[in-house]
């Protein structure tokens, strides 16, 4: 009986010490981001280059920033009703062409599901 209470309270609090499983990492989605930089900047008063500027990107509509020449096919997405959150931001970063067909961006995509976590929660940290 003693055992199989030490074994409880051992598995309890390994657990409770142990990073959380999809507990995500900033710093790694900055690394991640570097990819993009070509392209895209971030934080206050971020300036477009090739791409849009990402500032304030979670709750705007596709293809609204000021100022950007966006492809037609992003026009159209965001006329569509496409705003980007989180769930939209990492379906576009897994494929960008399969999820607005016909838009400019080259890139072609995240396909582990972790860095693109990481890239979300990295620019939810440096877009607001």
């Amino acid at each position: 009986m003693k055992i199989g209470i030490v074994w409880i309270t051992a598995v309890v609090l390994l657990s409770a010490s142990a990073p959380q499983a999809g507990a995500q990492d900033v710093a790694n989605g900055e690394s991640i981001f570097k990819k993009c930089r070509v392209c895209h900047n971030v934080g206050p008063g971020a300036a477009n280059k090739i791409g849009p500027a990402l500032q304030g990107i979670f709750g705007r509509k596709a293809g609204t920033v000021e100022g950007f020449k966006y492809s037609d096919a992003m026009l159209a997405a965001g006329v569509k009703g496409l705003e980007w959150s989180e769930a939209t931001v990492a379906k576009y970063l897994e494929d960008p062409r399969g999820f607005v067909p016909e838009n400019k961006m080259a890139f072609p995509g995240l396909k582990d599901e972790s860095e693109r976590k990481d890239v979300i929660t990295y620019l939810l940290s440096a877009t607001r």
